[in-house]
């Protein structure tokens, strides 16, 4: 185990790191995707790279996390209120509230592709690098980010047309 973690830890460690952007939960997820790997390593096929393998483990914990999470308000967000002068702290807050939206909606979506459009978004991986990690081709991930995009734009569609009906403004429209 202890070589596995020599030969690994910095691969998933950095993948964790771009899937999140911070550095300690990275460093804590990491940690956790060694110990979750060590209990359950007899179930490891070897139909994938092993590094592959640890990096889906890791990229669930930080989806647990999230979810986890999710509901919380972000505790940079009074910081930024209190600190950044000259920076127009609503904006910043409103693109967070509409990422946390996003990221609320995409739970909706099937998994294969909440998973592809996670890895897209949060980790700013590239389409080749989520196909590796899913087990899958580059085209094949491309197509369901796209599947993605379509379903969620679908949804807010949807929203605002029940919204309309009810006399229900969107946020949108009122700051036009």
């Amino acid at each position: 185990m202890e070589e596995l973690y020599r030969e690994n830890a910095k691969i998933v460690y950095h993948f964790l790191y771009k899937l999140c952007g911070d550095r300690t939960l990275a460093e804590e997820l990491t940690q956790e995707t060694f110990l979750q790997a060590y209990k359950s390593l007899e179930r490891f096929d070897g139909s994938c790279k092993i590094s592959v393998w640890l990096c889906q483990i890791g990229k669930y914990l930080y989806y647990q996390y999230v979810r986890k999470h999710q509901r919380e308000l972000p505790a940079d967000v009074e910081e930024t209120y209190g600190q950044k002068a000259g920076t127009d702290v609503e904006k910043q807050v409103l693109e967070r509230i509409e990422l946390m939206e996003t990221l609320r909606e995409m739970q909706n979506l099937p998994q294969q592709i909440r998973e592809v459009m996670y890895l897209r978004i949060s980790a700013d991986l590239s389409f080749r690098e989520i196909g590796e990690i899913l087990g899958k081709s580059e085209n094949w991930a491309r197509v369901n980010f796209y599947r993605g995009k379509e379903r969620l734009l679908q949804l807010r569609e949807r929203s605002r047309e029940e919204n309309e009906k009810n006399g229900v403004k969107n946020r949108r429209d009122e700051d036009e």
